[in-house]
């Protein structure tokens, strides 16, 4: 059997149309930093963003292209994984005083997701891992207004039938030996 590697994803390139205007929100409103910027060979500007340190870009904004025709956030899009349910909320109100519209509060029963779309209709997705697995895919609505708690107990009562329903350390220590 041949060895496959392992790919992690390291970077995304968006076609932008107004490279200030997407850096302000992608930098105000989502919190990423400019690590540099310059010129195109064939013209328009290009900027690098991101939030980690061992990532000099997550992001690279790239000005003057055509942008594609987006459709809905939910099949074309990035996804960024934070740290917590207070996150997302603060996320929202970052979002909603931007006036981003619509904001979808989406339960994937291992995630709990927030699907918006950037100024120029790029799709994005922020989310936080459940300490659920349920077979995917999954995908209701939940109320982030609810407690941490309440968000849990309520999408384990949702998804505790389902297939594959487990936690999500069960699924990883299997998945990992299939891995292996």
């Amino acid at each position: 059997m041949s060895h496959t590697p392992r790919l992690t994803l390291s970077h995304t390139t968006l076609a932008v149309q107004n490279l200030d205007k997407m850096l302000a929100f992608y930098g105000d409103v989502l919190g990423f930093h400019l690590t540099n910027q310059g010129e195109v060979p064939d013209g328009g500007r290009l900027a690098f963003i991101s939030q980690d340190p061992n990532n000099h870009h997550q992001i690279v904004l790239i000005e003057g292209k055509e942008s594609p025709e987006q459709g809905f956030v939910l099949a074309d899009h990035m996804a960024f994984r934070t740290d917590d349910l207070d996150d997302l909320r603060a996320l929202r109100t970052a979002l909603t005083a931007a006036g981003i519209d619509p904001i979808l509060p989406i339960c994937h029963g291992n995630a709990w997701s927030l699907y918006f779309n950037d100024p120029e209709g790029n799709g994005l997705e922020c989310f936080v891992d459940s300490p659920f697995h349920v077979a995917q895919p999954f995908v209701k609505g939940f109320d982030l207004d609810q407690s941490d708690a309440d968000i849990a107990a309520s999408t384990q009562a949702l998804i505790e039938s389902e297939p594959e329903f487990q936690t999500m350390a069960q699924w990883r220590a299997s998945f990992e030996a299939r891995l292996n």
